[in-house]
């Protein structure tokens, strides 16, 4: 082979292995993303009998004791099925921790941190990858109720997951 017939050979070669290396953002029905979405739905078209849990229906705030990061057993409930929905789909997850006004800035910021990897944790531990999961913390910065009420600090003391 001379070096001309080479030199095509290699260019064609580096042609298509670029070409097969090259990525676009889109999902699985082959349309471009506006990288916006959080999740998105793998469907499973291979059993007819399968039945779809309505998201809208599941849990996406867990509430926590005053000054504790534990998980109960109505949150383990409620995360577990979130797991199962999670496990279809292949996006981000933003797990937001909350406190309540009590206490310094400082502490309740690292509460909202704790009660965000209690969380993590538990849906990394039952199957979801931690490099999906992404948590922040806001403190009292974000409260879903005002007031001092213990209505609504129990209300303000939450992870929600986004």
């Amino acid at each position: 082979m001379n070096y001309q017939g080479k030199m095509f050979f290699g260019v064609a070669l580096l042609s298509a292995l670029l070409a097969g290396c090259a990525s676009t953002d889109s999902d699985s029905s082959g349309q471009a993303g506006d990288g916006m979405s959080t999740y998105v739905d793998k469907k499973d078209t291979s059993s007819s009998y399968q039945t779809e849990v309505d998201p809208a229906s599941l849990a996406t705030v867990f509430y926590f004791d005053f000054d504790q990061a534990t998980l109960d057993a109505k949150t383990r409930g409620d995360l577990d099925a979130q797991i199962a929905r999670l496990k279809k789909t292949t996006g981000p997850i933003r797990l937001e921790g909350h406190a309540d006004e009590r206490g310094t800035r400082e502490y309740n910021i690292a509460l909202g941190e704790r009660r965000a990897n209690a969380v993590a944790d538990y849906m990394a531990i039952n199957g979801i990858p931690r490099y999906r999961i992404e948590t922040v913390s806001y403190g009292e910065e974000r409260p879903a109720a005002f007031g001092q009420s213990d209505s609504s600090y129990a209300k303000n003391r939450r992870v929600e997951l986004k």
